[in-house]
């Protein structure tokens, strides 16, 4: 009995593997990855995602020797080193659906180790505009996750990912948070609730966020979180605050700021230490 369940798990991960390996590829070159048009070879393994297509450039300064690899759509791939390893940089443009499009095609390519970075609205007091967010968790109010896993499957980032994050933040001495974001579909579901016919449900929720010290609201990790337990990859993310709503309803300090660069280098420095660390271990 024990063997006739064994092998029936087996014969199911072998035909999923199957499933998944024999989708048909529809780009117009087959050695090409459809939406990002990456071939294999010219991505990293480390890779960071910024949502963002114009924000790539600004990123692979960051690298030696960059080279645009692809432009197609939202997905524009730069790759260049650090430290000698392959890295590279592709943006997802918004949402969990396009976000998770890139890792499952960049995973094709042998990607393994992502971190996703972006800009996120504050949910408490404490979270400032200019300050740098650190995912732990992620509420899965998307669509995406729910094609991957049940809803009660948490969306959580890979740990040393997300350490390497907090010790890069550290050495850089910006002021950071780490804990839960929220993820959704729909900015303006978040910004003007009350014009939607299920604002009742939006604001409800808004509000149990909150009370459970959401710190933040966001687009894409939830997803991305999700999708890497299933490709069995490594994920992690950091957002600059852009600004903070909640700070503005008790009339508190709320600039808006625009300048990611040093959720850039937190992203950068997380890659350097987690070159270092997979390094050492291979020693």
């Amino acid at each position: 009995m024990l063997y006739a369940a064994v092998q029936i798990c087996y014969n199911k991960k072998r035909q999923l593997k199957e499933r998944r390996t024999s989708m048909k590829n529809y780009s117009e070159d087959p050695g090409r990855q459809y939406h990002i048009q990456v071939a294999k070879g010219e991505a990293g393994r480390y890779v960071i995602m910024p949502g963002d297509p114009k924000r790539c450039k600004m990123i692979a300064k960051y690298f030696d020797d960059p080279v645009l690899m692809a432009d197609n759509r939202e997905y524009i791939t730069y790759t260049g080193t650090l430290d000698g390893v392959a890295v590279s940089v592709t943006s997802t443009g918004i949402g969990g659906p396009s976000a998770s499009i890139a890792m499952e095609e960049l995973y094709r390519c042998g990607a393994d180790t992502f971190i996703r970075i972006g800009t996120c609205g504050g949910m408490q007091p404490e979270v400032k505009s200019g300050d740098i967010v650190i995912a732990t968790g992620a509420i899965r109010m998307e669509g995406t996750s729910r094609e991957y896993a049940p809803i009660e499957f948490p969306a959580v980032p890979d740990l040393t990912v997300t350490n390497a994050l907090v010790d890069a933040a550290q050495k850089k001495g910006y002021p950071f948070h780490t804990g839960v974001v929220q993820c959704k579909d729909s900015f303006y579901g978040q910004h003007e609730p009350e014009a939607k016919p299920v604002g009742y449900e939006l604001l409800n929720k808004w509000e149990a966020w909150k009370k459970l010290g959401c710190l933040a609201s966001e687009m894409e990790s939830a997803a991305l979180f999700v999708v890497a337990s299933c490709l069995k990859v490594r994920v992690g993310s950091c957002f600059l605050v852009l600004a903070n709503q909640e700070r503005e309803k008790l009339g508190l300090d709320n600039p808006v700021v625009h300048d990611t660069d040093m959720a850039v280098q937190v992203a950068v420095e997380a890659v350097r230490n987690l070159i270092w660390t997979d390094g050492k271990k291979k020693e």
